[in-house]
């Protein structure tokens, strides 16, 4: 493990990274290819995606519950406690999911808590090459809001 990617000293990104059954390989590859910038965050994810995810990085991960059993609500906790900066949520939107109203409101609490979200691989590859996103006082500002 890299020096900074053990550091949490409360200034790193905090991101959640979630993906639907059918999207859970991409944003696994997503998350690969942008290993080096997510070493340098806090990641928190669902369980299933968190998995999926570790596979592909050596990287510490928060694991939440399944989105199903929870984890999208729980996602939204912590948006509402200030403790999520970014959302990367692979969603699919053309299958039923038996936690539609969880989804929803997650996606609501991210726009009432104006917490960027990226819903597709390439709004999250814009998203994640911000300038903004490495700004860590970007961040330390929003987080005392």
């Amino acid at each position: 493990m890299r020096p900074q990617e053990g550091k949490d000293d409360g200034s790193r990104p905090r991101v959640a990274l979630i993906a639907h059954d059918a999207r859970k390989h991409e944003m696994a590859e997503w998350a690969a290819f942008n290993r080096g910038t997510l070493a340098k965050c806090k990641i928190f994810a669902t369980a299933t995606t968190g998995k999926a995810v570790s596979e592909k990085l050596d990287l510490p991960i928060t694991m939440l519950l399944s989105g199903p059993l929870g984890g999208d609500a729980q996602t939204g906790a912590l948006i509402a406690e200030r403790k999520i900066d970014v959302v990367f949520f692979f969603w699919d939107p053309l299958t039923p999911q038996p936690h539609d109203v969880d989804v929803k409101a997650l996606l609501r609490l991210a726009v009432l808590y104006d917490v960027p979200i990226a819903c597709n691989r390439r709004s999250a590859d814009m998203l994640i090459s911000s300038p903004l996103f490495n700004d860590l006082a970007y961040h330390e500002a929003n987080r005392s809001n």
